[in-house]
């Protein structure tokens, strides 16, 4: 089915996959506190969140999702945008041994959710180490803060965070500093591993075990 307008159950199969849901959404909620999108074709399910976006036309913020696959027990067809807090209500509910997921009816509309990057083909076109993203998240995120006053307003803000995550990282040209901060602030780095980067067409995406982060800039969006 496509969207969420009756009730429908996923079925995550075992409780670590209710607590690895639990985190990422504990992760992504930290970031920002908005809504999720729960992508579910036959036993895959992808929880879909988005780290940064531009807010108004001709930012320079990028479009940075993070994503997450899981194995369900029982296929389902869901596509739904709705709430992280809808969702982590649910999730609660299920206490230690639940295991099904109940999709929250209402759904919200997002922009990001709309933008679908492309099943494929996607090209390798190298690594990344983790340690250098995250000494990219921990320097943008120190150089955000000391870029705004004790008071800022929300456009000050989404400036200075345009500013730093909108420019490539230098260990990986045409890689946007925004998928480092993605990458850490959603527990994608593995300690010791490298993180293989992919490419197609306007996108660019960097991969570990534990998720995917996918980046677009907003030019090639208003193109």
């Amino acid at each position: 089915m496509s969207g969420a307008d009756a009730a429908v159950g996923l079925d995550l199969g075992d409780a670590q996959a209710v607590a690895d849901l639990r985190v990422l959404l504990s992760r992504a909620r930290a970031v920002e506190d908005g809504a999720v999108r729960l992508q579910a074709v036959g036993n895959v399910l992808a929880v879909w969140v988005c780290v940064l976006r531009p807010r108004a036309l001709g930012e320079a913020t990028p479009t940075v999702l993070g994503v997450r696959t899981m194995a369900l027990a029982r296929p389902a067809h869901v596509d739904a945008t709705v709430t992280m807090a809808s969702v982590g209500d649910r999730l609660a509910r299920l206490g230690d041994s639940g295991t099904v997921l109940e999709v929250p009816p209402s759904t919200v509309r997002e922009a990001w959710a709309a933008v679908s990057p492309p099943r494929g083909p996607w090209q390798l076109a190298g690594s990344i180490d983790g340690a250098t993203l995250e000494a990219a998240a921990a320097a943008g995120m120190a150089e955000v803060a000391g870029a705004v006053p004790e008071q800022p307003g929300a456009a000050m803000v989404q400036s200075a965070r345009a500013a730093v995550w909108g420019r490539d990282l230098e260990a990986s040209p045409g890689l946007p500093a925004g998928a480092a901060f993605a990458a850490v602030a959603l527990g994608f780095v593995i300690p010791g591993e490298p993180l293989a980067r992919y490419e197609s067409g306007a996108w660019v995406r960097i991969t570990s075990e534990r998720g995917h982060v996918l980046c677009r800039r907003p030019s090639v969006l208003a193109s």
